[in-house]
């Protein structure tokens, strides 16, 4: 399975090619430990509550467009593309700063499902691709658990369908598998270029969940809010060009998630159920503190929990897609040892909460309130997070900088470590 991963522009990338070495900032693993690990152990007497998961993955979703995010921008008259994931949003629990760990939909897939950042090359593309490890999937799959992946692309692609199988997912529906359900339009709902419309695919989605036994895990990924920028044409005249070409498809994929709650809020499995909405990764953008190095990866990391349980609102601290495994297995009372490079979001202090990314050759950690940038030799700025269009390089000036320097490397050592000597359990 693991061979069937790469596809075969995949193995012309990685033939030959060692992608990951082990720096010399530690002696080992449990030296840097000290200072961070992925292996997370919880308390094995934690009580079981073993809610579904569904896992939204919305292609290009950036935080920019989303009004609910952004009440600041424009002077407080912002109102963004998404009034069905701004109602979302009153009812669910955000952050005040949310980012994806990547720039592609090849670097979303790993970070939201096995807690693995993007670092030098897309997981998926690298050697350690072939190694030992699991995901979200897997490890529910072994607790109770049914789970399954949708994608309304054709099946096999982005090589989903591999990976898909690779974390434990234990069924895949996509496009050709959507096709042959006969409730639904067939392949008319093609959309000439990536996939199944969102709208009616999200349907899909839904009514296949009524399908499974409780408790499930699933996650799907969205395909319309792409390049090249096209809406179905029933609605060519109401989602009308804006300031960007994607602005229209936001919109459309908006509705579509809006019409998929209104549909699950009917089924027997709503209310015990936990939903958590990210975006792969980010895209157009015309507001400057979403072009800078840090910006350019704000993304939303909803979480929404229709029982009452979870208090709504805004919370301080960082979110990353990373962080999803940690902060589902703690709500689930999940009470064995898994692998992750992010935190349980709902019992770590804000302060504590942080955000990996890698742009250019540079490393780039967020934490107390900072994004510190590091090339993999020292440090190179420090900007702090309200400065928002990056202009002020605090390198030097403050005295988070040695602590997080000596993280981030623990962070970088865990991973490269891991990676070369197939460590991701």
């Amino acid at each position: 399975c693991a061979l069937v991963l790469n596809t075969p522009f995949a193995l012309m990338r990685t033939i030959g090619k060692s992608i990951f070495k082990v720096p010399n900032t530690f002696a080992s693993l449990n030296n840097a430990a000290k200072y961070f690990t992925p292996i997370h152990t919880p308390n094995a007497n934690v009580k079981a509550n073993k809610k579904n998961v569904v896992i939204l993955i919305v292609e290009s979703f950036g935080r920019e467009y989303i009004g609910a995010y952004n009440k600041q921008l424009e002077g407080g008259h912002y109102k963004g593309y998404t009034p069905n994931v701004d109602k979302l949003i009153k009812e669910s629990t955000v952050f005040e700063y949310s980012y994806a760990n990547g720039h592609k939909s090849i670097d979303g897939m790993p970070s939201s499902l096995c807690g693995i950042p993007m670092f030098i090359e897309p997981f998926i593309l690298t050697p350690a691709s072939m190694n030992d490890y699991t995901g979200i999937p897997g490890y529910l799959s072994r607790w109770g658990y049914q789970t399954a992946f949708f994608h309304g692309a054709n099946r096999g692609s982005m090589g989903f369908l591999a990976f898909a199988n690779k974390i434990g997912f234990q069924k895949y529906y996509g496009r050709q598998d959507y096709a042959q359900d006969k409730r639904f339009g067939g392949d008319a709902d093609f959309d000439g270029n990536w996939g199944i419309w969102d709208e009616p695919f999200l349907q899909y989605y839904c009514a296949k969940m009524s399908e499974m036994k409780q408790p499930f895990m699933t996650a799907l990924f969205t395909v319309s809010s792409h390049h090249p920028y096209v809406v179905p044409d029933k609605y060519k005249d109401s989602l009308k060009e804006e300031q960007l070409p994607i602005h229209k498809c936001i919109r459309y994929t908006d509705m579509a998630i809006g019409r998929f709650f209104e549909t699950a809020r009917k089924q027997a499995w709503f209310k015990n159920t936990i939903f958590i909405l990210v975006s792969d990764h980010t895209n157009q953008s015309n507001h400057q503190q979403y072009k800078t190095d840090i910006g350019e990866f704000s993304a939303p990391f909803i979480l929404y929990d229709p029982s009452g349980e979870m208090k709504p609102g805004m919370r301080a601290g960082i979110a990353q897609q990373i962080d999803i495994m940690p902060t589902i297995f703690g709500i689930l009372g999940y009470n064995k040892p898994y692998f992750s490079f992010g935190c349980d979001l709902l019992n770590t202090p804000p302060q504590q909460t942080y955000a990996l990314n890698y742009i250019n050759g540079v490393y780039q950690y967020t934490k107390n309130g900072y994004t510190m940038q590091f090339d993999g030799n020292r440090v190179t700025g420090i900007y702090s997070l309200k400065d928002l269009l990056m202009q002020h390089n605090l390198l030097g000036k403050v005295p988070e900088q040695a602590q997080m320097e000596q993280e981030l490397k623990a962070i970088i050592y865990q991973y490269m470590y891991r990676m070369v000597n197939n460590k991701l359990r």
